[in-house]
């Protein structure tokens, strides 16, 4: 009986440390990140995604973004930008709010997209019709390789996606 209860035990301490292993994000192979900063228009934006390494592959090869379809813009759940007023993108307004961040490549252009639906997995419920907004900009090399992706938010309010060898920026005001 001893034997039987110490196997029991044994099995319900894996089970406990295994389910809190799982839901460390930080664990995982794109583990979280998080930028925000207040813009010189006093609105507060703030941008939580997880980060990708490149580990060897090749971008719009092997590894998103790639040409012509929507990606997440990083890695898990969708990339959630947040902006605690309204702000100006690229000149066009964006209501104070959560949005899904996705990105559309297409040449040396991306799409930005700000999609109403923030929770969700990756880009697999993505719905064109929940877009709240979309702007395009130019894609351009990066100065360095970044080996995970990684965003920036300047006080001007430029945001850089940084990837790779690709850099994509867009304003935010």
């Amino acid at each position: 009986m001893k034997k039987i209860l110490s196997i029991a035990l044994a099995a319900t301490v894996f089970a406990s440390v295994t389910a809190c292993a799982q839901s460390d994000k930080s664990k995982r192979p794109s583990p979280p990140a998080t930028v925000s900063e207040t813009i010189k228009s006093g609105a507060l934006v703030s941008i939580n995604y997880s980060q990708p390494s490149v580990k060897g592959r090749t971008i719009g090869k092997d590894l998103e973004p790639k040409e012509g379809q929507v990606w997440r813009t990083g890695a898990n759940e969708a990339t959630v930008f947040e902006a605690d007023k309204d702000v100006m993108v690229e000149g066009k307004i964006l209501p104070k709010g959560k949005y899904a961040l996705f990105t559309l490549v297409e040449g040396d252009k991306c799409t930005i997209i700000f999609n109403n639906n923030s929770k969700q997995w990756g880009a697999y419920e993505y719905k064109m019709g929940d877009d709240a907004l979309r702007v395009t900009v130019s894609k351009a090399k990066a100065a360095k390789f970044f080996e995970q992706m990684t965003f920036a938010i300047d006080k001007s309010g430029e945001v850089s996606l940084m990837w790779a060898d690709m850099q994509v920026n867009f304003m935010v005001q």
